[in-house]
């Protein structure tokens, strides 16, 4: 391997580090913040109005952040993203240890940490294909490692965010949420240089409303033009919207009324991002001799609802433990099919902004997720919550058997060959169109 070679590889192990860090600070928020809520105020239904205040400015940013990233640069974007997330983070126990920590102020430090983060993300998702490129591999190995590596890093984090609630307190678990993200932007500060689609696009139309109006119109007209494409967002819509719920909401209530407490949410939480990690790795090592339409039919019913129903029905630790971990082997093959999907088909000068609109799509109904759980719980109880969205999930993926549009998902070349669409362009999906899994800080696919 030649000195080149190895300069190479450098960007693409940076942003694949950077993630990783940036995803085990996400399972001590995404557990930490939850849990927080309960323990200092008792109530479900705050800690749904916290999860919709997180997740709304998500979408905000989604939908309009796109034709910003590529202006800006996809590097400079992922790093003052994760300054100003980890800013708001650390802002949460340090304000509540001097006793001045509102309500609204948890609210308002959610939210500004949630109208940062997209656009972070989807600068380093859409980097991947140039820095295969650069790294000289496969686009699929490295969808397929982008995805396994964040999810090892979420199971990493999970399950140590259970053990440090218990022994430091959910105040010092945010702050370590904090230091991640301060590392996930020194590493992409160092780490990604050199690699031209990472700088500012200097062919860029100077900044206008019109201009920016246009592209934004770009990035919808592609979507709504293609539609595979729009059945895969309007699926993972619900997917999210009843993640969101379960992570924000239902698992902590579950896990403090039935179970043993955030230890044991780590633990779950821990088990599905080890599926996850198996399920992605095994699909990248073999899921080329497979109809992606098949696997992904089958994967896609058994990654959520059955969590949703052995929850409801059991109050043991042990069968909810099984059921996370076999959901999770199913939903991490979820990701690398819609990820190669995605990038083999958006044309790399509307990847950012087609890539914000999907991600919008997919987290629309996040913000109602939480807050309808919290809802639910307060006036059905924990049992009918669990229930009533397990159903909402079960319906929705059974989109692909319903409608026919599904069928050409196997009309993408496994090497990420474009080909056209229903609409006659080519096809895509976005960052992630995010299938959900409990503990990701995006949708993307089934991080659930």
């Amino acid at each position: 391997m030649t000195g080149r070679g190895n300069r190479s590889r450098i960007p693409l192990a940076a942003v694949l580090a950077a993630n990783s860090v940036s995803r085990a600070g996400s399972s001590l928020t995404l557990i930490g913040v939850p849990w927080f809520v309960l323990e200092t105020t008792g109530s479900a239904g705050r800690a749904g109005v916290v999860a919709f205040c997180a997740t709304l400015p998500i979408v905000v940013s989604a939908l309009i952040g796109g034709p910003v990233i590529d202006r800006i640069g996809r590097r400079r974007v992922s790093v003052a993203s994760d300054l100003v997330c980890g800013l708001s983070v650390a802002a949460i126990p340090l304000l509540h240890h001097a006793d001045t920590l509102a309500f609204w102020m948890l609210c308002a430090l959610m939210a500004v940490g949630g109208l940062a983060h997209t656009p972070g993300d989807t600068a380093r998702y859409v980097l991947v294909p140039d820095l295969a490129e650069h790294a000289d591999t496969t686009l699929t190995r490295a969808a397929s490692l982008f995805d396994a590596v964040s999810r090892g890093a979420r199971m990493v984090g999970a399950a140590l965010a259970g053990v440090l609630i218990a022994l430091v307190g959910a105040e010092t678990v945010l702050l370590l949420d904090a230091a991640t993200f301060l590392t996930s932007a020194l590493l992409i500060a160092a780490g990604v240089r050199g690699v031209r689609a990472a700088e500012p696009h200097k062919a860029a139309a100077p900044v206008s409303l019109r201009a920016y109006r246009t592209e934004l119109r770009e990035g919808f007209a592609y979507l709504l033009g293609n539609r595979l494409l729009l059945a895969v967002v309007v699926m993972v819509l619900f997917m999210n919207g009843t993640d969101q719920g379960w992570n924000a909401v239902l698992l902590p209530v579950h896990a403090s009324a039935e179970l043993g407490g955030a230890g044991d949410i780590g633990l779950l939480t821990a088990l599905f991002g080890a599926g996850g990690l198996a399920g992605a790795l095994l699909y990248g090592a073999v899921g080329h001799h497979f109809s992606r339409r098949a696997v992904f039919t089958v994967c896609v019913l058994l990654c959520g609802a059955p969590r949703y129903v052995v929850a409801a029905l059991t109050g043991t630790t042990l069968p909810l433990a099984v059921t996370m971990a076999l959901s999770g082997l199913a939903g991490g093959v979820l990701n690398p099919i819609l990820t190669t999907l995605i990038y083999g088909t958006v044309p790399d000068e509307l990847r950012s902004r087609v890539s914000g609109v999907l991600t919008a799509g997919g987290e629309l109904a996040m913000p109602v997720g939480g807050l309808a759980a919290g809802l639910l719980v307060e006036s059905a109880g924990a049992n009918g919550a669990l229930l009533a969205m397990g159903g909402v999930y079960l319906l929705a993926t059974l989109s692909p058997l319903v409608f026919p549009v599904w069928r050409t998902m196997d009309g993408t070349g496994a090497g990420g060959a474009a080909v056209p669409s229903p609409a006659g362009e080519v096809s895509s999906s976005g960052p992630c169109v995010p299938v959900p899994a409990p503990g990701a800080r995006t949708p993307r696919p089934s991080e659930s």
